[in-house]
């Protein structure tokens, strides 16, 4: 610890903050601030719930005042923090937070970094209990040790803390955007190679060049968790990022699906979704069907059904559970070049998407870089190395 620092208990140097009931002033408009008004990637209070005090809900019982920090106990790890802006003073916000009001000797920039620290968190996640909504108390909170540097010294790491986050949010953006951009600029090569046909080309019914196998329900009492009999999926939620994801079996299947099969969900929130299957065999449940290609390249049917999510989706019937039929997917109208075209195609896509994904790789990597940053140069601050 550096000359000058000291260690107190979080509680020790925060001042006592007030609980009110809006039901009692019934008349009165509050703005709300509910566990989910504060995102954490952006640590801010992003939105707030305009409501009379008889409308307001049981938890909305702590008073804010501008530059409290909010800290929400529910789920701590998911770090939702954020600093109460001037517009929010009087305001009131969700028993899911616990309040800090700084006294006087510690700076609220400061303790809103302590909360960021690995340290602290580490520290949340070891005390928070409970299996479907774990949480800490505000007495947790409290017990937490905060390395105390005089006010002036609080006052120049916040300073540097605030200008080098800002930078390290604007490279964010940056990065997350040129991944945005590389993803649009593959998904705009794919377009175009379909909207642009050559000579020799021609235009098919999808059903002219495949099988579609309509998938079948399985009752629950006849699939099993335990890797017993063929994989089972059940829909979008089973779609891994390069093959579905089997997590149930069954020894009793309907419906299968192949090898090579290009899988569309034709039920759900996910419809029109698509994925090749890798693996042998499984079966598939009425959420999906399995697309056989049998007169053309299956990669180039792949390649086109890739393309057409958002006509999927456009002609899903159904407002509760939207579905595409078995004559909406042969009906669609495939271009289609020569054979050996078709192979060239492919054979092109497949290279862009693998520098696609190199660069997606790289800045993925960069971001990762990024967060690491953050961490370190928090750890630094709280140990007086900055």
């Amino acid at each position: 610890m550096k000359t000058g620092w000291q260690t107190k208990k979080l509680g020790d140097v925060l001042q006592k903050t007030e609980t009110v009931n809006p039901v009692k002033r019934p008349h009165d408009e509050i703005d709300y601030i509910d566990v989910s008004s504060v995102s954490s990637d952006d640590l801010q209070i992003m939105t707030t719930q305009r409501i009379l005090g008889q409308n307001a809900p049981s938890r909305a019982r702590k008073r804010v005042r501008v530059n409290d920090v909010i800290f929400a106990t529910i789920r701590p790890t998911l770090r939702r923090i954020a600093v109460v802006p001037k517009q929010l003073d009087g305001q009131v916000c969700s028993t899911g937070f616990f309040v800090l009001r700084t006294k006087p000797e510690l700076d609220h920039r400061f303790g809103f970094y302590f909360l960021q620290a690995e340290e602290f968190m580490g520290q949340m996640e070891s005390l928070q209990k409970g299996a479907s909504y774990p949480a800490v108390t505000d007495g947790d909170v409290k017990a937490q040790v905060i390395p105390i540097p005089p006010l002036s010294e609080q006052e120049r790491i916040v300073g540097i803390l605030d200008e080098a986050f800002a930078g390290i949010a604007t490279a964010k953006a940056n990065t997350e955007k040129n991944l945005q951009n590389g993803r649009a600029l593959f998904e705009s090569h794919l377009q175009s190679v379909f909207t642009h046909p050559g000579p020799g080309w021609v235009e098919k019914r999808l059903g002219t060049l495949c099988e579609l196998v309509s998938g079948q329900h399985i009752d629950a009492s006849d699939y099993n968790l335990q890797e017993r009999g063929v994989g089972y999926l059940t829909g979008p939620s089973d779609f891994g990022c390069v093959n579905p994801i089997v997590s149930k079996w069954t020894e009793h299947p309907k419906r299968m699906a192949k090898q090579g099969d290009i899988l569309v969900t034709v039920k759900g929130a996910g419809v029109g979704k698509i994925n090749r299957l890798h693996v042998d065999t499984v079966a598939i449940s009425r959420q999906i069907m399995a697309v056989r290609a049998t007169a053309a390249d299956a990669s180039y049917l792949y390649a086109f059904l890739s393309t057409n999510l958002g006509y999927f989706q456009s002609i899903a019937k159904g407002a509760a559970i939207p579905g595409i039929s078995r004559e909406d997917v042969l009906d669609l109208v495939c271009p289609m070049p020569p054979p050996a075209e078709q192979v060239a195609i492919v054979a092109l896509i497949c290279e862009v998407e693998k520098n696609t994904q190199r660069l997606e790789s790289i800045y993925q990597q960069k971001l990762d870089a990024l967060d690491e940053l953050k961490k370190s140069l928090l750890h630094d601050a709280f140990r007086g190395a900055l």
